[in-house]
């Protein structure tokens, strides 16, 4: 019961931005890029419920279009680490011996540098845009997968039916991906749920300094740095997206905890 709250509610809240960013127009009262110049900087109102910006675009609609966006970058940021880091660990797992050293040290370089640091000088040297963004932050962040991966295929590979796997005849392959792969894949699933919510951080502050979505694509990073002239006078215009990433990363991270209970994962 315990896990089922927690995880109802992160999906309620994912579900409604995966519907609102799905079709932005059943919500957004207003076209995002209309300007409206009888109402700039307006206070929230009936009409514009959560104010207007500097050029009197609904921040309303402005946000909720900037969901398919930030939940885009929810889903790459995550996938492209998963991806590598998963496989990696799963070949290092099995395999051990001079591999396993290699990527100890490999590692330890990666873990050395701070993430966020590591991640704006790639798209630094790159150049600002979300498939750069994507490329650093696989570059980067494969090491997590990679650990939970290998420790995981460490545990089954001293099972039972991996003895029996080979006993019958099996090959390396069919042992790793039919048998081990799933049964070792659900704690680095359950922290992928999770680290979504870092994702869409990681790609908020990138838009905030000007490195991730680039115009005209609005994000809500982008859009809490178009408010930050006007945070004493118009508050709204930096709260409102603010607001839709603590939303977000709530999501994100009551459904990751919620499947942890629920699938007995010790994180």
């Amino acid at each position: 019961m315990r896990a089922k709250i927690p995880l109802a509610i992160g999906m309620a809240l994912l579900l409604l931005m995966l519907v609102c960013a799905a079709v932005p127009s059943w919500f957004a009262p207003y076209d995002p890029l209309e300007f409206d110049f009888a109402a700039l900087l307006a206070a929230p109102s009936p009409e514009h419920l959560f104010g207007t910006d500097q050029f009197g675009r609904d921040m309303l609609s402005r946000t909720i279009y900037s969901a398919r966006i930030d939940l885009q970058i929810a889903v790459f940021a995550m996938g492209g680490p998963l991806l590598i880091g998963s496989l990696i660990g799963l070949l290092v797992g099995w395999y051990g011996g001079w591999a396993d050293a290699v990527f100890g040290r490999l590692a330890d370089v990666v873990v050395t540098f701070p993430f966020l640091v590591l991640v704006i000088a790639i798209v630094a040297i790159l150049g600002p845009g979300l498939i750069n963004m994507y490329i650093a932050v696989a570059c980067v962040g494969w090491v997590v997968y990679a650990r939970l991966m290998r420790g995981e295929v460490r545990v089954q590979k001293a099972a039972d039916y991996v003895a029996a796997g080979r006993v019958l005849g099996y090959s390396t392959g069919r042992i790793l991906f039919r048998h081990v792969l799933p049964n070792a894949v659900r704690p680095v699933l359950v922290y992928a749920v999770t680290d979504m919510a870092l994702a869409i951080l990681l790609g908020s502050s990138l838009g905030y300094l000007g490195l991730g979505a680039q115009p005209p694509e609005a994000e809500w990073g982008a859009l809490i740095a178009d408010g930050r002239n006007f945070f004493t006078t118009a508050p709204w215009v930096s709260l409102t997206p603010g607001v839709a990433i603590v939303l977000a990363g709530l999501g994100f991270s009551l459904a990751g905890d919620g499947l942890a209970a629920l699938l007995d994962v010790k994180r």
